[in-house]
C-alpha cells in the first residue's frame, strides 16, 4: 500500500479551518509526498483574501460529470465552497471572477519532471514560473537538488508552481543495509521529500531491496526508474511507491497489473522522455508552435540543433528508444484500461525537455495512444495527486484544497489541444496567468 499522509480527511479539515481564521494552512507533518510547512506559513495576523469564480464549467478532477452554472470559492488560497449559482452564498468581500461559461479545471499536476541548475534554464524561479504559465501548478521533482523555496509551497501568496523535491537519484555502493542508510539519510538532509532511485542493468539491482526498505522505515515514499518487466515486478514487491517510466522491454502482464492494483501503485509513462530522445535529428516541427514559443522555448532556440544534439538523436540509444514507444505506450493503456492509476508525467526539465510545453505533449501523447481525453486530464489532476500522495490537499477542485486553478477557453474532454486555450491560471487563489 502507497504511503499515504495520516489523515487526508483532518488535513483538508485543517486547511479549511486555518484559511477561514486567516492562516496559512499546511499539511501535517507526515511524509505523503509532501514536506513540513515552514514557520513562516503559520502567521495568524495577515488579510485573507477571497475569490469566487463565477458561472464556470466545472472539471473536479474526481470523475463526477461537469457541473455548468458553477461557482468556486477560495478563501486564503485554499477552496471553502463548490457548487451550482443557487447553491453557493458567495461573500460579501470576494474578488468575483466572472468566467462567461468557460471551463474550469485543477492546475496540472507534473508527478515525474526535473526543477534544478540543469537544462535549459538554470533560475528554479523562472522554472516554476513556467510551469505555471503552461497551467502546470504542481511539480514532483525526480532527481535534482533544487530546494523548494522557504515559505512558498504553502503560502496563500504562492505565485508559481509548487515544487516537491526528491534529490539526487540514490545508488547505494552494496547490498548492505548501513549503506542504503547512509544514501537515504543524505537524501533527508538535503531535505528531500521523496527517494528516487534508477533501476536497470546497470544500476542498483542488487542494491534497492534494501533502500527501499530503510526509505519505508523512514516513511518515505519511494520513486523508482523502471525500464524492464522485471525490474517493474522486483521494486514493487519490494515496496516501490511509484513507477517512473513505463515498461519498454515486453509486453505488461497480469502478474504486474494484479500487484500494482493491490499496492495501489501508479505508473508515470513520460513518453515525451522517449520522444525527446530521437527527435531532434532534425528540427522538429513544434519549434514553430505559437504555444511553445510563449514560454517554453529558450532563447537560444536558433542554435539548439547542433551536430552533437543530432548525433545523439541519431545515435544507437535513441533508436531503441524511438522503436521502444509503441510498446511504451500500449503498456500504458493495458494498465490503464485495468484500472492501475496513471499519473502525468513527463521527465521535463533536463535539456530538450521543454518544461511546460512538453506537459501538453505528453496529454497529446497519451490520447494518440489510446486514452480518451477525459482520462488523460484525470491522470494530470486528480488521479496524480492521489498518485503521489497528495489527494484531499491538491489536483481536484473541493472544499479543503488548494485553490489551484486553470480555466480554459475550450472544452478539453472534446480535443485535449484545447487544454491549450488557456484564460487563465491561479496557484492558491493568486492569478499567474
Amino acid at each position: 500500500m502507497r504511503i499515504r499522509s495520516r489523515t487526508s480527511a483532518l488535513v483538508a479539515a485543517l486547511l479549511v479551518a486555518l484559511s477561514a481564521c486567516g492562516q496559512d494552512a499546511p499539511p501535517e507533518d507526515g511524509q505523503d509526498g509532501s514536506a513540513e510547512a515552514p514557520e513562516a506559513a503559520l502567521t495568524a495576523e495577515r488579510e485573507v483574501r477571497v475569490q469566487a469564480f463565477t458561472d464556470a464549467r466545472i472539471f473536479d478532477g474526481t470523475g463526477a460529470p461537469v457541473m455548468d452554472n458553477g461557482v468556486v470559492v477560495v478563501r486564503g488560497g485554499v477552496i471553502s465552497q463548490v457548487g451550482s449559482a443557487d447553491q453557493v452564498s458567495i461573500p460579501e468581500d470576494a474578488e468575483v471572477v466572472e468566467l462567461g461559461g468557460r471551463f474550469l479545471m485543477p492546475g496540472f499536476i507534473n508527478t515525474h519532471g526535473h526543477v534544478g541548475p540543469g537544462g535549459d534554464r538554470s533560475d528554479v524561479g523562472e522554472q516554476l514560473e513556467i510551469y505555471a504559465h503552461y497551467g502546470v501548478t504542481t511539480v514532483l521533482s525526480l532527481g535534482d537538488e533544487a530546494e523548494v523555496p522557504q515559505g512558498e509551497r504553502w503560502s496563500p501568496e504562492l505565485n508559481r508552481a509548487r515544487l516537491f523535491v526528491s534529490g539526487p537519484s540514490l545508488s547505494p555502493e552494496s547490498p548492505d543495509p548501513a549503506d542504503a542508510e547512509a544514501e537515504v539519510e543524505r537524501a533527508v538532509e538535503m531535505g528531500a521529500d521523496w527517494i528516487k532511485m534508477h533501476v536497470n542493468a546497470a544500476r542498483n539491482r542488487d542494491t534497492y531491496p534494501a533502500l527501499i526498505a530503510t526509505a519505508r522505515e523512514r516513511l518515505l515514499p519511494v520513486a523508482i526508474h523502471i525500464e524492464e518487466l522485471e525490474d517493474a515486478k522486483g521494486v514493487l514487491e519490494a515496496g516501490a511507491t511509484l513507477l517512473a517510466h513505463s515498461v519498454r522491454d515486453e509486453p505488461v502482464d497480469d502478474e504486474l497489473i494484479q500487484g500494482m492494483l493491490e499496492r495501489d501503485v501508479c505508473l508515470v509513462p513520460t513518453l515525451t522522455r522517449e520522444l525527446s530522445t530521437f527527435v531532434y535529428a532534425e528540427r522538429p516541427d513544434f519549434f514553430d508552435d505559437p504555444f511553445f514559443l510563449e514560454r517554453s522555448a529558450p532563447e537560444d532556440l536558433d542554435d539548439f540543433i547542433t551536430p552533437q544534439r543530432q548525433a545523439q538523436a541519431t545515435s544507437d540509444g535513441a533508436r531503441y528508444w524511438e522503436a521502444q514507444l509503441p510498446l511504451a505506450k500500449e503498456n500504458m493503456v493495458r494498465l490503464h484500461d485495468a484500472g492501475v492509476g496513471i499519473g502525468m508525467g513527463t521527465d521535463s526539465g533536463p535539456s530538450g525537455r521543454f518544461q511546460g510545453y512538453f506537459e501538453h505533449l505528453e496529454m497529446e501523447m497519451m490520447v494518440d495512444a489510446g486514452m480518451s481525453p477525459e482520462a488523460v486530464l484525470l491522470s494530470a489532476t486528480g488521479t496524480a495527486a492521489r498518485c503521489i500522495g497528495l489527494e484531499g490537499i491538491l489536483g481536484t477542485i473541493e472544499p479543503g484544497v488548494w485553490g489551484d486553478v486553470v480555466v480554459l477557453d475550450a472544452d478539453p474532454r472534446e480535443d485535449i489541444r484545447n487544454a491549450r486555450e488557456i484564460y487563465g491560471v491561479w496557484t492558491a487563489g493568486n492569478r499567474v496567468r
